[in-house]
């Protein structure tokens, strides 16, 4: 007889997927919007390599989609409910919504993407 599958098993799965500290530390990056791997590394100050792994796992289980913008690869929430579960997982720890909040869609200042620095085009004189 074919064991019967457990309905908490996939809550089980998306958080032992989103538990490592860097993957949270990612998708409060990302927030609402999206956000490129060289934004992540100046917002998280961590190596490419490292956030690209744990942008893979995050992908690989549906959690991220991502675009394509010349060289530029845009990540954002599939479902940006998700910031919710980490909200409330960090009221019940005693941490503020306000503090997470701020984490949310943060810019960095070194970031040279289009979104954090976008190109000014001069205005010709008349």
């Amino acid at each position: 007889m074919k064991k019967k599958p457990n309905p908490l098993e996939p809550i089980a799965s998306l958080l032992e997927t989103i538990s490592p500290l860097t993957r949270l530390q990612i998708l409060l990056a990302i927030g609402t919007g999206e956000a490129c791997v060289c934004h992540l590394e100046a917002a998280l100050g961590l190596r490419q390599a490292y956030i690209s792994q744990h942008l893979m796992a995050l992908r690989k289980a549906d959690i991220l989609l991502d675009r394509r913008e010349g060289r530029y690869i845009f990540y954002r929430l599939k479902d940006t409910s998700l910031l919710d579960l980490v909200t409330v997982s960090a009221t019940l720890n005693g941490i503020h919504a306000k503090d997470i909040s701020a984490l949310i869609n943060k810019k960095s200042p070194t970031c040279q993407c289009p979104h954090c620095a976008p190109v000014l085009i001069p205005v010709a004189s008349l």
